[in-house]
């Protein structure tokens, strides 16, 4: 299923985008990012950090406890849809409006960040199918991630591991460009129009959240392909230090402003 990337661009192509694409993230915009999650006790984790450590400032909506979603973000700097439980495919009529939703920050071309659920809802949004791996493989752990020469181009830095919990991926969505891509599921970070990009992996993830989700959810553990509780803590006492920062940038890249604007 893996797409390889051997499109070995000029290095001196990334050293023009890493200097083209260097943002900052601050609270000049007063406006809130709106922040949809999927379950009660939900939080936005180390993304909500970064974003309020910047002085902006956050609305947290939950669907599935009935809060309404926007029918305009012009009162909204943009909007991050986090995972959950559920699948993009269930046919619960919050989950179903909330894919519906998803032509108002396409359509308005505001800044937009889809996080595992919310990318595969993106992609669904956009024709993309989504699905369990054809082999029944879940990724629950870290896994390698490889940047395409989008990707590169897009922001200087990725993470070479990244923290994972689903067992459903998605299609690449027409029109869509592949900035990311894995080993068991291709498409694991995608950009689409002028300001909408999706990931597959969690580096909102933080420490509390890692002993909430291997304790409560500990039946994942279980699946083909996932890794044992004791590796995921190992995994993130080595992987997790380019995983911050390549979210610290990638923030930036999506909600801030170039810095020699």
């Amino acid at each position: 299923m893996a797409f390889q990337d051997t499109d070995n661009s000029a290095p001196n192509a990334m050293e023009t985008s890493a200097a083209k694409h260097n943002y900052r993230l601050d609270g000049a915009d007063q406006r809130p990012v709106l922040v949809v999650l999927h379950q009660e006790t939900s939080t936005p984790g180390r993304v909500g950090q970064v974003l309020e450590q910047h002085g902006v400032r956050l609305d947290i909506r939950r669907p599935v406890m009935g809060d309404p979603l926007p029918e305009t973000l012009e009162g909204h700097r943009g909007a991050v849809v986090f995972g959950g439980p559920p699948s993009a495919n269930d046919t619960d009529a919050h989950l179903v409006r909330e894919v519906d939703w998803m032509d108002v920050p396409l359509r308005e071309e505001k800044p937009f960040l889809g996080i595992c659920l919310g990318a595969q809802m993106l992609a669904k949004h956009l024709g993309a199918s989504v699905g369990p791996h054809p082999e029944g493989l879940a990724e629950v752990g870290y896994y390698p991630l490889r940047p395409t020469t989008e990707g590169r181009l897009l922001m200087p830095h990725w993470p070479g591991m990244v923290y994972q919990w689903h067992r459903e991926g998605f299609e690449l969505p027409s029109g869509a460009r592949r900035l990311a891509e894995g080993d068991w599921y291709p498409n694991q970070a995608f950009s689409y129009g002028k300001a909408a990009y999706g990931v597959q992996f969690h580096a909102e993830l933080t420490l509390a959240m890692m002993h909430r989700w291997t304790t409560r959810g500990h039946e994942r553990l279980n699946l083909a392909g996932a890794q044992g509780r004791r590796q995921h803590f190992d995994g993130r006492a080595i992987y997790d230090a380019p995983v911050r920062r390549w979210l610290e940038e990638f923030l930036a890249r999506i909600f801030g402003e170039p810095k020699n604007s």
